[in-house]
């Protein structure tokens, strides 16, 4: 460790420049004083940058507003559909923007690109596809291409004296929220072409690794969020690994928004010309439904082994990682997969963010957004600067879903996301029902599944539907007795399948004067004819039932349009069906809380 230190204030003397500096030109262009920081924007083509297979890559650099460098240094990384200018700011500084002025204005370098395929990196506008953009395609941000992007531009940088190679940070939502936890999780290391790694350097050869991450709504596993089957669990570490087989179910209405956002703004490669990132026959394939073939599995396994950061190998770097309770793109589950795997490994160096902010159906209050922002700050400042201040490792914050006028509730905090929710409330029916997808009868509501659809839905994260019973269904209710749930709801059963290409959707309600709200949704993918105990959780959330009101799960063969429906014709008879909703408060005998027993931790 010692001739590491040594060997990284070796190099960082080296190019340091000294007091007569010139003023910095990143990447060549020259920057201009603006908003109390200094811009150094690419405005043509011939100004973009090149990676490393010479792709150009349009880049904008902003800078405290003096000083020559070398500045901790963070990359900004856009959300799909997005470029550049996505996190850039035309106002002055506040207190905890994310945004390349205000990281400026507190002392950091910033780097906003356009990730290839996107804005003027070779993106939809065949103007900007010259010389050099033979595969300047989008590759679904894989760890080989796009990742590689961004550890390349901060090791010119570094180079160039702007950046501190001891001090490098990324920062994302959405697609840069994947991008920062795959950038965290190769840390010093690149992805060649071929699979195999290899030390990151900056272009002279200097050492790099990425000291921080903040990834806002990111995926870990990018074929698990988008085809999910059900089979992680939160509180055991040992399902982490089993989130792609079987293959799940593709949630449809996402996977096709998202797929045609890109047709309208990016450069897709034509289907059949680049297997390593042909997203329209992967969608097609998906689409195509049961049974899955041997393309399709190898396509699914691909996306997961290099378009994901938790199936890179090895130790991440710092990271804070944030989810949204009602996002139905990425859900929780997502940072839990990191955060608990890590933990098991005896890494704590992982913090944990859940509130009702992201994607569709988040509600994304200001009070939400502002105080994750704030820990952003905190958290960069720590790691990138060694300001005290901000999570500890291993630390969680739940804030909750504010529905009619009420706070959103929290923030709520611990020193790890098992002691957040200490308690259960626990329901048991040993009742056999059955959930029906057959010839003769299709359980569920049509009208409740298009009003719960996160894109084109009317419902929302807060909206309230008129409570009925559906057909087909297996339905539990119980009474509240008061209590906020905090955490991802927990189902066991025991099943009897008859059929192929089964389903389980789960929702949970909470009914009160006739009408029900969705507080949580998930999904299992059933073997065929599987029989058998299963257990599965919900995507969770941080919610007040009140008093009084009516707890209610539903069990259904289908979800959509938000999950893609399966072509099985099938039926499922679930007895001894077990929910554990875990609670922000202890063991209480007045409101019913237990102790975990189901959804006990295990590691």
């Amino acid at each position: 460790m010692r001739r590491i230190v040594l060997a990284t204030a070796v190099a960082f003397a080296a190019f340091a420049p000294t007091a007569s500096a010139t003023e910095p030109t990143p990447f060549g262009n020259s920057c201009s004083a603006a908003n109390g920081v200094r811009f150094c924007p690419a405005t043509e083509l011939n100004q973009r940058t090149t990676s490393f297979d010479g792709t150009p890559i349009d880049a904008d650099v902003t800078l405290p507003a003096t000083g020559t460098g070398p500045w901790p240094t963070i990359v900004m990384i856009h959300g799909y559909g997005g470029s550049k200018t996505s996190m850039e700011s035309n106002s002055a500084a506040t207190a905890n923007g994310i945004n390349n002025v205000s990281y400026a204005a507190r002392g950091y370098a910033v780097i906003n690109i356009s990730e290839r395929g996107w804005g003027r990196s070779c993106g939809h506008d065949p103007a900007t596809r010259t010389t050099g953009c033979d595969h300047g395609y989008v590759h679904l941000m894989d760890t080989r291409y796009e990742a590689h992007d961004a550890q390349y531009l901060l090791g010119k940088l570094v180079d160039a004296g702007i950046a501190n190679p001891a001090a490098l940070g990324a920062v994302g939502g959405s697609y840069g929220g994947g991008a920062t936890l795959e950038l965290a999780y190769l840390k010093n290391r690149i992805r060649n072409i071929n699979g195999t790694y290899a030390q990151w350097t900056s272009p002279n050869g200097t050492p790099l690794s990425l000291k921080a991450g903040y990834a806002m709504v990111p995926w870990s596993n990018l074929a698990s969020a988008l085809v999910p089957n059900g089979r992680y669990l939160d509180f055991d570490s040992r399902t982490a690994g089993l989130s792609t087989s079987p293959a799940g179910v593709a949630i449809g209405s996402y996977i096709s928004g998202l797929y045609l956002s890109g047709v309208s703004s990016a450069w897709y490669i034509g289907a059949g010309v680049d297997p390593e990132a042909d997203l329209t026959t992967w969608r097609s394939e998906i689409f195509a439904g049961e049974p899955f073939g041997t393309s399709t599995l190898a396509n699914l396994k691909k996306i997961s082994d290099y378009h994901s950061g938790y199936t890179v190998s090895g130790t991440p770097a710092a990271l804070l990682i944030q989810n949204g309770w009602t996002d139905d793109l990425f859900t929780p589950a997502e940072a839990l997969r990191v955060y608990e795997s890590q933990k098991a490994a005896g890494n704590k160096n992982v913090r944990l963010i859940f509130n009702d902010a992201g994607h569709a159906r988040s509600q994304n209050n200001a009070e939400t957004t502002e105080y994750m922002n704030q820990q952003g700050r905190l958290f960069f400042d720590n790691q990138l600067k060694g300001i005290a201040g901000g999570m500890a490792s291993g630390a969680a914050v739940a804030m909750g879903m504010g529905c009619d006028g009420a706070a959103s509730g929290g923030p709520w905090t611990a020193t790890s996301w098992e002691k957040i929710h200490p308690g259960v409330v626990s329901y048991t029916n040993k009742k056999s029902q059955t959930i029906s997808r057959t010839l003769s009868l299709v359980g569920g509501d049509k009208n409740t599944a298009l009003a719960l659809d996160p894109l084109t839905g009317s419902a929302g994260a807060c909206g309230k539907l008129t409570d009925m019973k559906e057909a087909g269904v297996a339905t539990y209710t119980f009474q509240s007795k008061g209590f906020t749930m905090l955490g991802l709801p927990t189902v066991q059963a025991t099943i009897k399948t008859t059929g192929k290409y089964g389903v389980i959707n789960a929702r949970l309600w909470d009914v009160t004067g006739g009408q029900r709200r969705m507080i949580t949704r998930g999904v299992y993918r059933l073997l065929d004819n599987q029989t058998g105990t299963i257990t599965f959780q919900l995507h969770g959330n941080g919610y007040n039932f009140a008093a009084g009101h009516t707890v209610k799960l539903e069990l259904l063969p289908q979800d959509s349009p938000y999950y893609q429906n399966t072509k099985g014709i099938f039926s499922v008879k679930v007895s001894k069906v077990t929910l554990e909703l875990p609670t922000l408060e202890a063991k209480s005998s007045s409101k019913g809380i237990t102790s975990p027993v189901i959804s006990k931790f295990k590691r």
